[in-house]
């Protein structure tokens, strides 16, 4: 499954782009997320990516988790959105 990394700086609307170009080639992907202002830039990418793909007939729905994941050689814990059709 095809990751996406979010930060905080992050544009939704390009995410989102991405996001639904995976949607479309893979039929599903994970969007990683660290830290508060990340989690929120993922949370409207993907918001933005379901009206990117309802033309399609596709209709998003996203299963949120906690992922551990390393980043500088230090454990964090981040929040992974799957993403995927209904």
């Amino acid at each position: 499954m095809e990751v996406l990394k979010v930060s905080a700086q992050s544009n939704p609307k390009s995410v989102a782009g991405a996001l639904a170009a995976v949607l479309r080639e893979h039929g599903a992907a994970e969007v990683q997320a660290v830290g508060a202002g990340a989690v929120n830039q993922a949370v409207k990418a993907v918001a933005i990516a379901r009206g990117f793909v309802a033309p399609n007939g596709m209709d998003l729905v996203c299963v949120p988790a906690f992922a551990e994941i390393e980043i500088d050689g230090e454990e964090r814990t981040a929040i992974k959105l799957i993403v995927g059709p209904r």
